[in-house]
């Protein structure tokens, strides 16, 4: 072997160092990065640490499963609230659509047919969802004052049709998908982490989700990119209605009744959710894992309160108090991030 081959030998190894150690570094930072903007898991980490040492009946497998149901439904709006944040825009009807989905389930056509019932309730939310966002994409107007008319239209449509009472189904089998579990799982909450991961493969894998992303970004930008924005926001509402109404068919088979009061402060809870999982309300941010750990957040902290006995006055106001937390600390770290770039550049 020739002196220049074994120099060129020699140095392979610390050429490969070369290479390996900044991208090495590079992974290290990606981590550290990653683990800065993961508060909402601290969060829940802190919440079911103290829920286990200030409850012994928090982590049984009865509160355990009781949990699970109660966050699935309101999950699954936070789902659709989430995919309407990242666009910009927001949704206050999301409880009145819910619950207006719900008593037509059960009430429609007697509600003797379940799969009848889950489709009404799909194909309202559907419905609706594509009223709103023709009127955001295609008449201009503000997606608050929307669904703020649609808050009032459906909750007001919910007592016209229950007169206050309510409704129930005739199917025997209405509850089924509520009431079974499978490997002591609830089908309910099994039901909401798929459509969670759906949700987060739309999002960040498909064409489709990167022009959501762009969207809440700039859609000005977003447009001289050949976005095509009013499509994709009309699609944003319709799949957003769809989750909504499937989410109130699934309350009402939870209670095993459609209630006039079904769905009240949906709207709250998911926004709250979504801004505590890490998203920005003015879109272009975000992650459904966020959405998720939010839900949870506020899920773990109303069960423990039931379980402390503490008032539902006071539930309301600790859930008013976190909301304005996570709004100060989202802020917090957004202006952090802000800066940074800035100094970068």
């Amino acid at each position: 072997m020739s002196h220049d081959t074994a120099t060129r030998t020699a140095a392979a190894p610390a050429a490969d160092d070369e290479v390996t150690a900044p991208a090495h570094g590079l992974t290290l930072r990606r981590a550290g990065q990653w683990a800065k903007e993961q508060y909402p898991l601290y969060i829940l980490i802190a919440l079911l640490i103290f829920a286990g040492l200030t409850s012994d009946a928090f982590f049984s497998s009865y509160n355990v499963s009781n949990l699970l149901l109660q966050v699935s439904v309101i999950g699954i709006v936070t789902l659709a609230q989430f995919l309407i944040v990242l666009t910009g825009g927001i949704d206050i009807s999301v409880g009145a659509v819910a619950g207006l989905a719900g008593v037509l389930s059960a009430g429609l056509f007697g509600g003797g047919n379940t799969l009848l019932a889950v489709a009404v309730a799909i194909a309202l939310g559907a419905a609706i969802g594509a009223f709103n966002g023709y009127l955001i994409a295609y008449r201009g107007l503000e997606a608050f004052i929307v669904t703020l008319g649609m808050l009032a239209l459906g909750r007001g449509l919910v007592y016209a049709y229950t007169e206050g009472q309510p409704v129930s189904p005739h199917a025997a089998d209405f509850r089924t998908i509520a009431t079974t579990a499978i490997g002591g799982v609830p089908v309910l909450g099994i039901v909401w982490i798929v459509l969670a991961m759906a949700m987060a493969f739309l999002t960040r894998r498909t064409v489709f989700g990167r022009r959501v992303y762009a969207l809440g970004s700039s859609k000005e930008a977003a447009h001289a990119s050949g976005v095509p924005v009013k499509a994709t926001m009309i699609t944003v509402y319709v799949i957003a209605g769809v989750l909504v109404g499937f989410a109130g068919f699934l309350l009402a088979a939870r209670i095993g009744a459609a209630t006039p009061t079904g769905g009240d402060n949906y709207e709250i809870d998911s926004i709250a959710a979504v801004v505590i999982g890490g998203a920005s309300l003015v879109g272009g941010r975000g992650r459904v894992l966020g959405a998720f750990l939010g839900t949870l957040i506020f899920g773990v902290i109303s069960n423990l309160l039931v379980l402390l006995n503490v008032s539902t006055f006071l539930q309301d106001a600790f859930r008013g108090a976190l909301i304005i937390f996570a709004m100060v600390l989202t802020t917090v770290q957004f202006t952090r991030r802000r800066r940074q770039r800035t100094a970068h550049s």
